[in-house]
């Protein structure tokens, strides 16, 4: 599987920013996918996941009630809409597919990983 994340950029505390990430290559509905980050000088940690089924998702508490996270099978794609964004939600978003099917939220879970998109808050 092949992941390319997009729609990173820059936004003003408390505005919002849609990222996407589209897949090619194995079957897209055999993979639960999911969301992480990394801050300049932290560790990645998660974000939110969805499972094979767009029912399943997860959520990290710092982010809970802020973003969604959604997938559409037909075209290959999932998205992480963010809202009420705040400086400290500034990093590095990379989004990864797991066989996992009901999502997970353990980075060594996941199989594959986009190349990531560059978030920052501005305050």
């Amino acid at each position: 599987v092949q992941l390319q994340a997009s729609g990173g950029g820059l936004v003003q505390a408390g505005g919002s920013l849609r990222l996407s990430c589209a897949a090619s290559g194995h079957m897209f509905s055999d993979y639960a996918m999911g969301w992480f980050r990394q801050a300049p000088g932290k560790e990645r940690e998660f974000v939110a996941s969805v499972g094979w089924s767009a029912g399943y998702t997860r959520y990290a508490d710092s982010v809970s009630g802020r973003f969604t996270i959604s997938r559409d099978n037909a075209r290959n794609t999932v998205a992480l809409q963010m809202n009420s964004l705040r400086p400290e939600d500034s990093a590095v978003y990379y989004c990864a597919a797991s066989r996992y099917y009901s999502g997970t939220s353990l980075e060594r879970n996941y199989d594959y990983w986009g190349q990531g998109t560059l978030v920052t808050v501005s305050s």
